[in-house]
């Protein structure tokens, strides 16, 4: 923009002024140096996100010119998340890096002339990042001209698609005829999935039913309505639990903090955790991978999707509180963003510096993400990143899977005729088909809790280092698929 309006003025200059004429010149130049007064519209922050998701498959807001975060901000509420410090965390601040917080805080009081109290919203007591209200161009200019800022992101910020579908992204409370020739059977008469038996999982439950571990799942909650996640979760076998927490703020209000519960109101969270670890149950319902594990639900998010400033901060808080839990082993995330989000990215890498095993879902496409690559935070190098195949093929992908080179492993949860992974419903003896990277993984989740379950002493690279080797395209990894399927048997049993 300050590039058309320099060749602007110049051009003028050519045409209504003499050369020489200095002072006219300089004049022009001051105002071509003035801050914008007007920001881009909704539409023309999408348009610039878009080209540059065409021109360099991704994008970030390190990369954004100033006009373009300005805009973004405005039009998010004004909220700006500002990543300070050298790194993502500090358990014991020093005396300096506070100083330079307050510094960064100071100068945003300054230039936007307000006190802390009205514009500091948050300041996250363990991670480096605080949000704060911005209106004014000059001083996104003057933090981005310091050299002491991880980053600077319009938090609240939401592509317009986005918001228009964000009631529903994921969500489904319905239940499904599950046809017989998609299950088998336990003794209980508890169904089992078709695809256990290709990943060997029903054969890998003679060594470990994944009891004594851990597995947090960050979505969006768990059904009230179901008790084979509620009262009858432990019926079949004594000491294990399962527990539910809320994080996310049900509001539009970027200053609302009441969380309405860990109830799920979407489904999809009730999918996943159902994936993982529905329990053996004499009710014909479906079992999860690893049926014998505790589970600890977060209900993070509204949607799949991570496009508000709530949801943001609701995945974040999880994160954390899970990453300093000692009998949480590993984290199933089967949500996720086209880019990266600051402050998950930040709690994602705390966690992971709690030895943490994070999973994440390569992207399920809907009508404004089907052409986007891996999305966040399955893009990071901290986390292991999880899509589904086809039964039958050569690697795949389900219709509508992501996949690159950033994907881990692959998991089969899509047939022939379109159906998908049986799992247990939303309401009390029901179920449903759950498909896409998010039962894909899910299910990887519960992998990793029947080998550590089987080895309790081992550490997370350990464990990691056996699912490659019982995958089956190790010791090579493909451009798009990873590792490729799991053998839950072979991972195990060591053999």
């Amino acid at each position: 923009m300050k590039k058309l309006l320099l060749l602007f003025f110049t051009l003028s200059l050519l045409t209504f002024t003499s050369c020489d004429n200095e002072q006219d010149f300089s004049k022009a130049q001051m105002e071509n140096q003035q801050d914008p007064t007007t920001p881009l519209t909704a539409s023309e922050i999408q348009t610039k996100i878009d080209e540059s998701f065409q021109a360099t498959n991704s994008f970030d807001w390190k990369d954004a010119d100033n006009l373009l975060l300005w805009s973004a901000t405005l039009d998010g509420d004004h909220i700006l998340s500002v990543g300070y410090g050298s790194s993502s965390f500090d358990e014991n601040r020093s005396t300096s890096l506070v100083l330079e917080k307050k510094q960064l805080i100071n100068l945003i009081l300054a230039n936007e002339h307000k006190k802390e109290k009205d514009i500091l919203i948050y300041d996250n007591d363990v991670l480096n990042y605080f949000d704060i209200l911005v209106t004014q161009y000059s001083t996104i200019a003057k933090l981005r001209e310091l050299g002491n800022i991880r980053y600077l992101e319009p938090t609240g910020y939401e592509l317009p698609t986005q918001s228009a579908e964000r009631s529903d992204s994921g969500c489904a409370t319905g239940s499904d005829y599950i046809y017989e020739a998609d299950y088998g059977t336990l003794s209980s008469g508890a169904k089992v999935p078709w695809n256990y038996y290709i990943h060997n999982i029903n054969k890998a439950w003679q060594y470990s039913k994944g009891r004594g571990i851990g597995v947090g799942v960050i979505d969006t909650g768990v059904s009230d309505y179901q008790p084979n996640m509620g009262y009858k979760f432990d019926d079949y076998y004594s000491g294990r639990y399962i527990q539910k927490y809320g994080t996310y703020v049900d509001s539009w209000k970027w200053w609302a903090t009441h969380t309405d519960g860990y109830h799920d109101k979407c489904g999809h969270g009730t999918s996943s955790c159902c994936s993982v670890a529905a329990p053996d149950n004499n009710s014909g319902l479906p079992v999860g991978v690893a049926y014998e594990c505790n589970l600890i639900s977060y209900r993070g998010t509204h949607d799949v999707v991570l496009n508000g400033y709530h949801e943001r901060k609701g995945v974040t808080k999880a994160l954390q509180e899970l990453a300093v839990r000692s009998d949480v082993k590993i984290i199933s995330m089967s949500i996720g963003y086209p880019w990266s989000i600051g402050n998950i990215a930040d709690a994602v890498q705390y966690a992971y510096s709690k030895n943490k095993m994070i999973l994440a879902a390569g992207g399920t496409s809907t009508s404004y993400t089907n052409w986007y690559p891996v999305i966040f935070p399955a893009s990071m190098s901290q986390t292991i990143a999880v899509t589904g195949v086809e039964e039958n093929t050569q690697y795949d992908e389900c219709d509508v899977c992501h996949y690159g080179a950033a994907i881990d492993f692959t998991y089969v949860m899509e047939r022939d005729n379109n159906h998908h992974q049986p799992v247990t419903g939303y309401y009390n003896n029901t179920s449903n088909y759950f498909g896409g990277s998010s039962v894909a993984t899910a299910s990887t989740a519960g992998i990793a809790a029947l080998i550590w379950a089987k080895y309790p002493s081992w550490s997370r690279e350990q464990v990691l280092a056996r699912m490659k080797w019982a995958a089956a395209l190790y010791p090579f990894e493909s451009s798009d698929f990873g590792y490729g399927n799991i053998d839950a048997l072979k991972a195990v049993r060591g053999y």
